[in-house]
């Protein structure tokens, strides 16, 4: 987690940073009814990251809203972070109140758990964890700013990213009375910018100002990369971007199959042990990490109108996605995989665009509920350099009959022999139309 829950950046330093200086930015006014007047703003939540953005903004806010600020770092799983060094960095750079929340509990059940029922995937391959993690944060941040006695919340997001429609449009939904503040969008400063503000004020940068070359969000359910050459479309990825996933030719020689165990929809086990469902989380990425699967160069359609791209790692929904929307056709019928791919598609969008809180989502969180009912049973899964496949599946609620999949003369639950009544009446309107038409044009020819 680089910065998160800054947005990633593109093409930063094309954008030259205003005339004016630091003061004049802040004297903006607002434009929208949640946003802060510099005048009404006395205490600052601030979604902080312990990242160069947040860094320079708890500085920054302190020194030009001459206001307290209170950091609010929220953990949904991101690998390799210090918590206890980011809450001392916050402290050290003048927060008068810090909290860090183990939230990873709560993005597991309430909000990854609903996605797999939805089988959740924007633009055919975003497994949208970005996404999903911003309302939580959001969620969390109103209630620590109620908590705290702050009056408006602080975030990193650019004017260019998805993040700030769904944190912006959480935090108006939940918290009408609490104000919001952008900085990093209000003050168009480029990564340089940011850097020599840092070094002017002594903001110590997380692993170097060298170290990072890509912008990074992360957590349990995925992980991306922008900046650097992804931005150029003609450009291959390079291998110091992986971060989570072997590079599929460095990945075992021997593939391996994982069986995954659902009950009602919610992945429970992973060959055959049961386990909460952090754990599983964590250990269905680590055998996807293994075998170089999860690997995705994407280019994706913003919010805002931009297309840009983007180098996702997500081995652990790369299996548990397919998985499921394996069992679920298995246990479904054919009108019911049917409809409800296209609810799958709305949910997904919704979630995408920053509507949690919309309650189409909450009507289309019952359907998925209800059809996942009986998608219970195992879904074995090869992974091998890359790839992650379907290749066992059982379930004590299959719509299969194994007579009926073979070739054998009778047997089931119907008679071969009366396939030739249902044929014709099934093609009866088909071939009415056929004839009708053709007639029609012979007789207009002639």
């Amino acid at each position: 987690m680089a910065d998160s829950p800054d947005a990633p950046r593109i093409q930063v330093h094309s954008i030259p940073a205003p005339e004016t200086g630091p003061e004049e930015r802040m004297r903006a006014r607002a434009t929208a009814s949640y946003e802060a007047n510099p005048e009404d703003v006395n205490r600052v939540l601030l979604l902080y990251s312990g990242g160069l953005d947040t860094s320079v903004m708890l500085k920054w806010i302190q020194d030009e809203y001459e206001a307290e600020v209170v950091t609010l770092t929220v953990n949904l799983g991101q690998p390799g972070e210090d918590y206890g060094v980011v809450e001392g960095k916050a402290r050290q750079l003048g927060a008068v109140d810090t909290f860090v929340v183990d939230a990873r509990e709560e993005f597991a059940h309430d909000f990854i758990v609903p996605a797999i029922k939805a089988n959740a995937i924007y633009g055919l391959a975003y497994p949208l964890f970005t996404a999903l993690g911003r309302p939580l944060i959001a969620k969390l941040a109103v209630d620590y700013a109620r908590q705290s006695g702050c009056d408006t919340i602080a975030h990193g997001c650019t004017g260019k990213g998805n993040d700030q429609v769904r944190i912006e449009s959480t935090i108006a939904t939940l918290a009408p009375e609490l104000k919001i503040i952008a900085p990093v969008r209000s003050w168009a400063m480029g990564r340089d910018e940011e850097i020599a503000y840092a070094r002017e004020h002594g903001i110590p940068v997380k692993g170097g100002v060298e170290s990072a070359p890509y912008s990074i969000d992360d957590n349990l359910w995925g992980r991306s990369s922008e900046g650097k050459w992804i931005e150029d479309l003609s450009h291959a990825p390079e291998d110091d971007v992986f971060d989570l996933v072997t590079r599929p030719e460095e990945a075992p020689d021997e593939p391996e199959t994982v069986t995954i165990g659902f009950e009602a929809g919610v992945p429970v086990s992973v060959n055959g042990s049961q386990m909460g469902l952090v754990d599983l989380l964590e250990e269905v990425a680590r055998l996807g990490m293994k075998h170089g699967v999860g690997i995705v160069d994407h280019i994706e359609d913003r919010i805002v109108g931009l297309k840009v791209r983007d180098i996702y790692e997500v081995p652990a929904a790369a299996i548990l996605l397919p998985a499921h929307a394996e069992l679920e056709r298995l246990v479904g019928t054919i009108h019911q995989n049917q409809f409800k791919a296209n609810l799958d598609r709305q949910w997904a969008y919704l979630v995408y665009a920053g509507l949690w809180w919309e309650p189409l989502r909450s009507n289309i969180d019952a359907y998925m509920d209800s059809v996942n009912e009986f998608v219970t049973g195992e879904i074995g899964m090869k992974l091998y350099k890359g790839s992650a496949r379907v290749v066992t599946r059982s379930s004590p609620h299959a719509v299969y009959d194994a007579q009926l999949a073979t070739f054998a003369e009778s047997g089931g639950l119907f008679s071969q022999q009366a396939s030739p009544g249902f044929i014709e009446i099934w093609s009866l309107q088909s071939r009415m139309a056929w004839r009708l038409r053709n007639a029609s044009g012979a007789a207009d020819e002639s």
